[in-house]
């Protein structure tokens, strides 16, 4: 569980000095307490970890690797194409 950074006690002291009684303050100050720690519970677990990102890098380099195969192949065989192009027009002619 998280920790958060929230002075309570001087929070605590601003609800009193604006009229609530002890009790009162102390139960919204836990509240709020409670609220800061669970929303920091939730972005912690969405922040992406270490391992997260460099998954991804590897799924993409190995994409990526396969996408480059694909494009060689297609360059070489419309180089071939070309070529037999090229070599029929020249006996046409």
């Amino acid at each position: 569980m998280a920790t958060t950074v929230f002075d309570t006690y001087s929070f605590v002291k601003q609800l009193k000095a604006a009229g609530f009684d002890e009790k009162q303050a102390e139960i919204q100050a836990e509240a709020i307490n409670r609220a800061l720690i669970e929303f920091q519970d939730k972005q912690i677990q969405a922040v992406a970890s270490k391992t997260d990102v460099l998954g991804i890098k590897a799924g993409m380099a190995v994409d990526l690797a396969n996408t480059k195969v694909e494009i060689i192949k297609w360059v070489a065989g419309m180089l071939v194409a070309q070529a037999a192009v090229v070599a029929t027009l020249v006996k046409l002619l």
